[in-house]
């Protein structure tokens, strides 16, 4: 059977070179002799592995020196209580702007270990838009104020150039879902999380960026394992990491580099964005469920307005090898996830299979 093009919203679609190269390097890996899979996260194979993750990974995202790199396990589920016990530390306060499923997950999580409060929501608008948020709503003494960057779910994002301007105040973002996809400036961020599965790799490793001063200050109750410090003082490989999932990083951090990196990246989908929009906007039949100025670029949700057409069209574009548009079970509708992996030509894929659906169910 041939690939399918693979609009899911993670586990998503690899880069086919990415997956050619993981194919090769199965089962020897260079000259150690064995898979990735099997050695050990102390061997020297391993060590360089992970050190070239991290030096591709900070080249990439630009991160400063005063910043550290960890791959940690627990996914961005497991941020929600990491970052909490780790960063509302001093005031026990902590703001959150909930634009989401993630967001409201996050901020319910926080509020376990402190005093979190939600700032701004788009709720009542079932999260199609980006709430506008004033430094006069965020508390002064609040230990940081938290955002998810990008809603898979609904299909909207933070701009670089619209984000929450905190002061002094860490932000912290969620980037699992457009981590490497438009370039945003690390500095501004107090530490940024991204689950690998949606845009960077498999599933098992979330990459985490966080300032430097903001490492060993974590509340007396915090596990061993989720304690920032732990981490970073043993270079991620506390115990053991998850080495193939950080090793496929690896391989997608080099493909993004050899696309000319994250500005290359942004450019291509920025591109297969704008066209599929066009297509929704003019559509008769389709249309988009996000105002326009909030509009993610990795994730587009659509409805037809009709749950049978809707159900009908998940089930046709499936047998034409679109696969993975239903929308999640929170919105229903369809969503399209076009990450960095996905080409221009899925995005064509897809388009005139829609105008074909659209003609022939008139």
């Amino acid at each position: 059977m041939e690939r399918v093009y693979n609009f899911s919203a993670g586990p998503s679609a690899l880069p086919v070179e990415v997956l050619e190269k993981a194919a090769s390097e199965l089962v020897n890996y260079g000259d150690a002799g064995m898979s990735v899979m099997e050695m050990s996260h102390r061997s020297d194979a391993f060590k360089v592995i992970l050190a070239d993750a991290k030096a591709l990974y900070k080249e990439l995202m630009g991160v400063p020196d005063n910043y550290e790199i960890l791959f940690l396990q627990g996914g961005g589920s497991m941020q929600f209580a990491m970052v909490a016990m780790n960063l509302m530390n001093k005031n026990h306060k902590s703001d959150y702007i909930l634009t989401g499923n993630w967001a409201k997950k996050a901020y319910a999580e926080a509020a376990r270990y402190g005093d979190a409060k939600a700032i701004a929501s788009s709720a009542d608008k079932t999260f199609t838009y980006i709430p506008k948020v004033t430094p006069e709503m965020m508390r002064k003494d609040a230990d940081y104020v938290y955002i998810c960057a990008n809603n898979t779910i609904y299909g909207t994002r933070f701009k670089p150039d619209g984000l929450p301007q905190t002061g002094n105040i860490p932000l912290i973002a969620d980037m699992s879902s457009n981590i490497l996809s438009e370039v945003y400036d690390v500095s501004k961020f107090g530490l940024i999380f991204a689950g690998a599965q949606k845009n960077m790799g498999p599933a098992g490793v979330c990459a985490v960026i966080i300032r430097k001063d903001l490492i060993g200050n974590a509340m007396d109750i915090t596990p061993t394992m989720l304690n920032y410090k732990t981490h970073a003082d043993n270079d991620s490989c506390f115990n053991t990491p998850p080495c193939y999932s950080i090793y496929i990083c690896k391989l997608v951090y080099e493909w993004v580099k050899k696309q000319g990196g994250v500005p290359a990246m942004e450019a291509i989908n920025k591109e297969k964005a704008a066209k599929l929009y066009d297509y929704l906007d003019n559509s008769k039949m389709f249309h988009g469920t996000v105002v326009p100025e909030d509009r993610s670029l990795m994730n587009v949700p659509f409805v037809t307005g009709n749950k049978d057409l809707d159900a009908q069209f998940v089930k046709e574009s499936k047998a034409a090898g679109l696969e993975n548009l239903k929308g999640h079970r929170t919105v229903g509708g369809m969503r399209a996830s076009i990450y960095n992996a996905m080409p221009m030509a899925g995005v064509e894929a897809l388009i005139d299979f829609m105008k074909k659906f659209e003609m022939e169910n008139k």
